[in-house]
């Protein structure tokens, strides 16, 4: 059913951290495209296609639909029927802490919803456990300890094999990381966004010191959410994210960056590039970085991206002249 020629080279695997996890270059997220709004079929065929590059990695959430749960479901049905013979070959990632059920119990860091969540995610997605449990973002009214126990019960019951944090600020992160060696486990990996129009785990010092204690980082968004594609050069397309009004993109956060999008087409274009490729590069040319985090709406969209990987690497000048453009 699947290409036999999958690891053949194409896609290079990187370590996480200093664990003994590789990781594919370029991951497969189901945040938007998965749910039972979108083509189950379609989702079928993006999850082969990705697998049959060397995609290992599938990064979904309690909450990924629309409507939340349902791109458990659907990749749950898809891995049963047509990867169970696979499933060791396979890193499956998900996660909990935003907004999910009715109730005070159904967001937050608390190990009543954490626990319960991951519980619901198995069920969902038809596995006896996950690869990585990620906190999927900060509790303010919760203390890290808490949230802390209820990653370390998930490995020490067997049902994740890692645990990550993601959306964490430096201060928390450390804390929150110190906390889990103390309860005897190790943070494998962080996952935050990052583009080159978004550079905040870069400025906060977070990739500096993920680099330093050997902890994975997955970066999610690395288009930007579509900005830096060809999509959005010349204004903002009806049927775009950013058209939405229910969407997280929003039309002004596209004006703000006009000029510097049409800047990077140009100089991506200036070195036989189209944009994706250069952010997809630029992402990956940093050594904290592990893997970058794509979605995809069809197959062609995801050959597009992974297609990234043959193009050439980023000089100096190159990345000098990004800087220059988002300064």
């Amino acid at each position: 059913m699947f290409d036999d020629a999958r690891y053949d080279g194409r896609m290079p695997y990187r370590r996480c951290g200093d664990s003994g996890l590789l990781l594919p270059a370029i991951s497969l997220g189901f945040w938007h495209n998965f749910g039972d709004v979108d083509d189950f079929e379609e989702a079928r065929k993006i999850m082969h296609r990705a697998f049959d590059r060397g995609v290992t990695h599938f990064d979904l959430a309690n909450n990924y639909g629309p409507p939340p749960g349902t791109a458990e479901q659907n990749v749950g049905r898809i891995l049963v029927e047509d990867f169970v013979c696979h499933r060791d070959e396979l890193v499956i990632s998900t996660k909990a802490g935003h907004d999910m059920w009715a109730g005070p119990y159904g967001t937050g860091g608390s190990r009543k919803h954490l626990l319960s969540s991951l519980d619901q995610s198995l069920k969902r997605l038809r596995l006896d456990y996950v690869d990585i449990f990620y906190s999927h973002c900060p509790d303010p009214d919760t203390r890290l300890e808490e949230t802390m126990s209820a990653l370390a019960t998930a490995v020490h019951s067997g049902r994740a094999l890692y645990v990550g944090l993601s959306k964490y600020p430096l201060k928390r992160l450390k804390k929150a990381v110190r906390l889990l060696q103390e309860m005897s486990v190790r943070c494998l990996i962080y996952q935050p966004p990052y583009s080159i129009l978004n550079r905040d785990v870069e400025t906060s010092g977070i990739l500096d010191w993920l680099k330093n204690e050997a902890i994975g980082c997955i970066a999610f968004s690395p288009l930007a959410q579509g900005m830096l594609t060809d999509k959005y050069i010349d204004g903002i397309p009806a049927e775009s994210r950013a058209a939405r009004p229910e969407g997280f993109l929003k039309t002004e956060q596209v004006e703000q960056h006009r000029d510097q999008i049409r800047a990077l087409a140009d100089l991506a274009a200036a070195h036989g590039m189209p944009l994706h490729h250069l952010a997809i590069k630029w992402v990956l040319h940093k050594k904290s970085v592990t893997s970058a985090l794509v979605g995809a709406r069809n197959v062609t969209q995801l050959d597009s991206t992974l297609d990234a990987l043959q193009a050439h690497n980023i000089d100096k000048g190159t990345l000098q002249a990004i800087n220059d453009i988002v300064s």
